[in-house]
């Protein structure tokens, strides 16, 4: 059986994209060069079969998404991502697995033009583990904490759909078969959108380089909006108001599943990987047009205010901030 050394020449030792690769995979570590006047930025994320994607799924699709929720943290910050570390924990050696798994991991990596420069593998249950690493200008970061009374809350794109397609893979009772204006194909087509979705998000890099010229403050939409959103209100001291009548839910979401409980995944459902940021009112304008222009989605939801740490929809009920919960 071939060893650990062998798994990553074969499987892991690609040529590098960038020239700020100093030095990659091979040594004790590795080295980058950091551009000029540039802060570095860090995320990690963990992946655990059964707990963060069903042990059924095509392990192709979990490398890609792996990697891509973890950009989606790096452009949440405004920033630019650069390289990655791989720590992969398999109970055996799997050569088919790992065909499909660098494959797809290989696949994220050219698409948002990052590096795989080192990593570590062992033996154990299978257990994924990303650290992305990127780079902005120093002092443009943009975060949680600074956000401000009055920002106008924009997000990219529908919300939901991630928890739309879980709801599809296990088949779940809460799609609603019995609709006369679906038919075979119209419903195929919905699950194989929602199951995309899933599968396969986008991390938001292209919008975040407009976004990060005009908003307060930005998360990624992974835990649930409500949830998210919550992190930036403690984070910055604030309350917010959200028009749910002007969340972006999908055409396919609500084909599935109905209007109401598309909604609830969106407040609530979480694996959606979308940008929610606030923008002072002064700029909102210039933000929309600028993300129109480039083709970019853009969407208007809601509003923050001083009242600490309350979330409400357009009629004034409060709405609870609920979503996906590690422990």
């Amino acid at each position: 059986m071939a060893g650990e050394f062998d798994l990553i020449a074969r499987y892991f030792d690609w040529p590098a994209q960038s020239s700020s690769v100093a030095l990659g995979i091979g040594d004790d570590a590795a080295l980058t060069n950091l551009s000029l006047n540039h802060s570095l930025v860090v995320s990690v994320d963990t992946l655990v079969s059964g707990v963060h994607y069903p042990v059924d799924s095509n392990i192709e699709d979990v490398a890609y998404k792996a990697l891509a929720v973890n950009i989606s943290d790096i452009a949440a910050m405004g920033a630019e991502s650069k390289w990655f570390t791989l720590a992969l924990t398999l109970p055996e050696y799997d050569e088919a697995w790992l065909q499909s798994f660098s494959k797809g991991l290989k696949a994220a990596a050219a698409e948002y033009g990052v590096d795989l420069i080192g990593g570590d593998t062992t033996r154990g249950p299978q257990t994924l583990s990303i650290q992305i690493m990127g780079e902005v200008a120093s002092g443009k970061a943009l975060k949680r904490s600074t956000a401000k009374a009055g920002d106008v809350l924009f997000t990219t794109s529908t919300l939901g759909d991630g928890a739309a397609g879980l709801a599809v893979h296990f088949n779940s009772d809460d799609l609603l078969v019995q609709s006369p204006v679906k038919t075979d194909k119209a419903q195929s087509e919905a699950r194989e959108y929602c199951l995309s979705q899933l599968n396969r998000p986008t991390a938001r890099l292209v919008e975040s380089r407009v976004i990060r010229n005009y908003a307060n403050a930005c998360i990624d939409v992974s835990d649930g909006l409500l949830q998210d959103l919550s992190h930036i209100l403690k984070a910055s001291q604030l309350g917010a108001e959200l028009n749910t009548d002007e969340i972006p839910l999908s055409d396919q979401s609500k084909l599935l599943f109905g209007h109401e409980k598309a909604l609830a995944y969106a407040l609530s459902g979480g694996d959606d990987y979308e940008l929610l940021f606030s923008v002072p009112q002064a700029l909102c304008e210039k933000l929309q047009a600028e993300m129109t222009a480039h083709g970019l989605p853009c969407h208007r939801i809601g509003q923050l205010n001083a009242q600490t740490g309350i979330i409400k929809d357009q009629h004034g009920h409060p709405l609870t901030a609920s979503g996906f919960q590690h422990f």
